[in-house]
C-alpha cells in the first residue's frame, strides 16, 4: 500500500459553482475556499464536470489541491439521494450518458415548474434563463433566483420555503437513476462514491439500513456525515455503520456562494480520509499545485 499522504491545511470536498446551482464562477469558488484557509477542495457541481478546467487552473495558481468531482442525482422511492463522486473518468460512456439524461430532464422539469407557477405569478422561462450561466445544470435554485429577481421572494431560502415548497402545488419531479445503478456507474468509471448529506430531516431522511448495506456491497465508499443538514440522530447511526464497515467519513460545507449561508470550511474532512479517497480513485488524478 502506498504511504498515506499529508495535506497542508483543512479539506472541504463539497463546493458548487455557477456551472450548476452556485452563484460564483469556479475560479471564484476556489478563491473563496483559499481565503477560508482550505488547501484541499473538491468542486462537485450537480451532474456536470463543466467547471473542472477553470477550477484546476485557479487551484494550481493558489497552491490548492483539487479533487475533481460531481454531485450525481439519484432517487430511491420518494427520497432524493445525492452521490458525491470523486476522481472518476469524465469520458466514461455510461456515466456520461446518465449525466446527460439527468441534466436534460432537469431542464424539462424546470420548465414544467415554471409553467405551473406562471398560472399564479408573473414568471416566465426567460426569467429563469437569465439566472443561469452557460453549461449550467438548470435546477430549482435558478427558479428561486428568478422569483427573487421578480420580487416574489426575498432570497433563495424564502423561495424554497414558500412558492417552491411541494405543499404549494407547483412541484415536479425529474428523472434520476436509482442509487444502486448510480454507485455502479461511478465505480465503473474509477470514481469514489460518497452519499451527500445522508441524514437530513423530513422528506429526504436517511435511507433504510438494508439499502445502505447493499450500496456498500456495490462499492459505496462512505458518508458525508459532518454537514449542517444532517440530524444528530442520523449522524450517530451513520458513524456506527461507518465504523463497522470501515467506510470513508467526510465533512463539507456544501458551499453555493450567495445561494446558501454555508461557508467554506464550516465542516472539513481529515487528511486520512482525503488520502483514502485518493488511493481509491482511479478515473482521474487529483490536480496538485
Amino acid at each position: 500500500m502506498r504511504q498515506r499522504e499529508r495535506f497542508e491545511g483543512p479539506s472541504d470536498l463539497h463546493l458548487h459553482s455557477l456551472r450548476s446551482d452556485g452563484t460564483e464562477p469556479p475560479e471564484v469558488v476556489v478563491q473563496a475556499a483559499h481565503r477560508h484557509g482550505l488547501r484541499t477542495i473538491a468542486l462537485t457541481d450537480h451532474d456536470t464536470t463543466a467547471g473542472w478546467g477553470e477550477a484546476a487552473q485557479a487551484a494550481a495558481s493558489l497552491g490548492v489541491t483539487l479533487l475533481p468531482g460531481m454531485e450525481l442525482s439519484a432517487a430511491h422511492e420518494w427520497r432524493s439521494v445525492h452521490l458525491l463522486a470523486y476522481l472518476f473518468d469524465p469520458e466514461h460512456a455510461g456515466l456520461r450518458a446518465e449525466m446527460d439524461r439527468v441534466r436534460g430532464d432537469r431542464v424539462g422539469r424546470a420548465e414544467r415548474i415554471v409553467r405551473n407557477i406562471a398560472r399564479d405569478y408573473d414568471l416566465s422561462w426567460s426569467d429563469v434563463v437569465a439566472q443561469t450561466s452557460d453549461d449550467a445544470t438548470v435546477g430549482r435554485p435558478h427558479i428561486a433566483d428568478a422569483l427573487v429577481a421578480r420580487g416574489f421572494a426575498v432570497d433563495r431560502s424564502a423561495a424554497f420555503a414558500g412558492i417552491l415548497h411541494p405543499r404549494e402545488g407547483y412541484y415536479e419531479s425529474h428523472y434520476a437513476p436509482d442509487p444502486f445503478a448510480a454507485v455502479r456507474l461511478i465505480v465503473d468509471a474509477g470514481g469514489v462514491p460518497i452519499i451527500a448529506h445522508p441524514a437530513t430531516a423530513g422528506r429526504d431522511r436517511m435511507l433504510p439500513e438494508p439499502v445502505l448495506e447493499e450500496l456498500i456491497r456495490l462499492g459505496l465508499a462512505g458518508f458525508e456525515i459532518d454537514h449542517r443538514e444532517n440530524t444528530a440522530t442520523g449522524k450517530r447511526a451513520l458513524r456506527r455503520i461507518a465504523a463497522a464497515k470501515d467506510l470513508i467519513v467526510t465533512g463539507s460545507s456544501d458551499y453555493h456562494g450567495r445561494g446558501k449561508p454555508n461557508v467554506p470550511g464550516e465542516n472539513t474532512t481529515t487528511d486520512q480520509m482525503v488520502a483514502r479517497i485518493i488511493e481509491r480513485g482511479s478515473g482521474v488524478a487529483p490536480v496538485r499545485p
